[in-house]
C-alpha cells in the first residue's frame, strides 16, 4: 500500500499542527470529533505461504470487517507485493504502480482497489473472486501485504504512472467468515523455494617495487532469485585480505579496515547486481608467492549451496627485489585519502600495472615522481651537471663583491 515517504510525512504533520493551533484560536475544537466518528476497518483472509516454486500461483481473497460504529460509505483495499511476486489479470476498478524502492522499503507492485459498496458496523465481507499472485524466476523470500482504507490513498509519488486493469471488476460480498483480525495493515511472508549464487572474483597483480597499482576485485548475485534480507538475518559481507609485500594507499568504496583486512558491504542484493572494490597497493617489498584473497563472511545462506566461487585469490608477481623504503602496512586513509591520481611510476623505471576485473593490464614507465612522497628523481648527470652551474654561479658572485669593496 502506498506509503508517504518521512519528508511528506513531516510536512503533513507540520501542516495538521499549524491548522490545529488556527482553529484553537478561533474556538474551541466540538469535543464530540474524533476517532469515534471514523469507520474502524480491518483486513485479512491470508495465511503465511511457504514452499512456492518459481511460476506457481496463490489465491489471495481479502476479508473486510468494520469493527466501529460508523458506517464506510466507500472502501479501498491495496495489494503490495515485493519483487519476485506478481499479479496475474488485474480487475478494471483496481489500479496498478510499480513502486521504486525508498525508505527501506523495496521495490514491489501495488494494486489499490476501490469498492463503490458501505460496509456497515459489525459486517464482514470477503472480495467474490481472489486476486491472482505468481511467484517470478527471481522469487524467494518475498512480502504480500494487504491494507484498507476508507478515503482514497491516492497514487504513491514513487511509482509509475496507476494502470486500471482490464477484467471485469471484483465484488464485496457479505460472509460470516472470521478472523479478520484487526489490523488495518498486514503483512504475509511469501517464501519460494529457490537459490541465489553469492560469488566473487579475485585478481592478478603485476608490478615492480614502488609502483602503485590498482586492484579491482568483484562481488556478485549471479541469481537466479534476488535476496531481500528479513529481520534478524545477518548481513553478508565481503572480507578482502590484500597481498603480503603492500601497503593500501586508498580503499574502497563500503569497506573499513579490520585487523590487516578490510570488511566491505554492498548495495543491492538484486539477481545479476554486484558491487566492484577497487584499491591502490603500493608494492614495498617482493615477497615470494605474494597472495591474497577476497571471500564471503561465513554468516547461514542455505539458498547459496555452492561454496566453491565464495573465496577468490588476489596475486601478485613483483619483478626485481628489494625494498621500496616506505614504512608500508597503511589501511588507507578512506575512499578519497591517500589517493594517487593516474599510473604511478617507479623511482627505478620499472613497469606499472593496473588491474580491472581480474585482468592484468601493464605499461613501462621512467624517471617521474616517487609514489609516495612527490619528490622528484633526477638521473645522475643531470645532479652533477647542476651542482657545477651552482659553484660557478657562487663564484662570479663572490668576484663582483670584492670588486666593489673599497680600497
Amino acid at each position: 500500500m502506498p506509503t508517504p515517504s518521512p519528508a511528506r510525512r513531516t510536512f503533513r504533520s507540520s501542516v495538521a499542527a499549524l491548522g490545529a493551533a488556527g482553529l484553537m484560536a478561533l474556538a474551541p475544537a466540538p469535543a464530540a470529533y474524533g476517532e469515534e466518528n471514523t469507520p474502524d476497518l480491518a483486513v485479512g483472509g491470508i495465511a503465511p505461504v511457504s514452499g512456492l516454486r518459481p511460476g506457481d500461483g496463490i489465491d489471495v481473497t481479502a476479508t473486510v470487517a468494520n469493527k466501529g460504529t460508523v458506517t464506510a460509505e466507500k472502501v479501498w483495499v491495496a495489494y503490495s507485493v515485493t519483487r519476485g511476486l506478481d499479479f496475474a489479470q488485474m480487475p478494471s476498478n483496481c489500479q496498478v504502480q510499480h513502486v521504486r524502492p525508498y525508505d527501506e522499503m523495496p521495490e514491489r507492485w501495488t494494486a489499490v482497489c476501490a469498492f463503490e459498496q458501505a460496509v456497515e458496523p459489525g459486517a464482514v465481507y470477503t472480495t467474490d473472486r481472489p486476486l491472482r499472485v505468481t511467484a517470478l524466476d527471481r522469487a524467494l523470500n518475498d512480502e504480500l501485504r494487504l491494507r484498507v482504507e476508507s478515503a482514497d490513498p491516492g497514487a504513491d509519488e514513487n511509482g509509475s504512472d496507476p494502470v486500471a486493469g482490464a477484467a471485469p471488476p471484483v465484488k464485496l460480498v457479505a460472509t460470516d467468515a472470521g478472523g479478520v483480525g484487526s489490523a488495518r495493515i498486514v503483512d504475509v511472508p511469501v517464501t519460494t523455494v529457490n537459490t541465489a549464487d553469492y560469488q566473487v572474483t579475485g585478481a592478478a597483480l603485476r608490478g615492480s617495487v614502488g609502483d602503485t597499482v590498482t586492484m579491482t576485485v568483484k562481488f556478485t548475485n549471479a541469481g537466479p532469485a534476488w535476496v531481500w534480507p528479513r529481520e534478524g538475518d545477518e548481513a553478508v559481507r565481503v572480507v578482502i585480505t590484500p597481498p603480503p609485500g603492500t601497503s593500501v594507499v586508498k580503499r574502497g568504496t563500503f569497506c573499513r579496515a579490520d585487523d590487516g583486512a578490510y570488511v566491505c558491504g554492498m548495495r543491492s542484493l538484486y539477481e545479476g547486481s554486484g558491487e566492484t572494490y577497487t584499491f591502490r597497493l603500493r608494492i614495498d617489498k617482493r615477497v615470494p608467492d605474494a597472495k591474497g584473497s577476497i571471500a564471503l563472511s561465513t554468516e547461514a545462506r542455505p539458498f547459496d549451496p555452492d561454496k566453491a566461487n565464495d573465496q577468490a585469490d588476489i596475486t601478485l608477481d613483483v619483478s626485481g627485489g628489494g625494498s621500496s623504503g616506505s614504512a608500508g602496512g597503511s589501511n588507507g586513509s578512506g575512499d578519497s585519502g591517500g589517493s594517487v591520481g593516474g599510473s604511478t611510476n617507479a623511482s627505478d623505471g620499472g613497469s606499472s600495472s593496473t588491474v580491472t576485473g581480474g585482468t592484468v593490464t601493464s605499461g613501462t614507465t621512467s624517471g617521474g615522481n616517487l609514489a609516495e612522497s612527490g619528490s622528484p628523481v633526477l638521473p645522475a648527470a643531470g645532479v652533477a651537471a647542476a651542482a657545477v652551474a651552482m659553484g660557478a654561479t657562487m663564484l662570479l658572485v663572490q668576484r663582483r663583491r670584492r670588486a666593489q669593496l673599497p680600497n
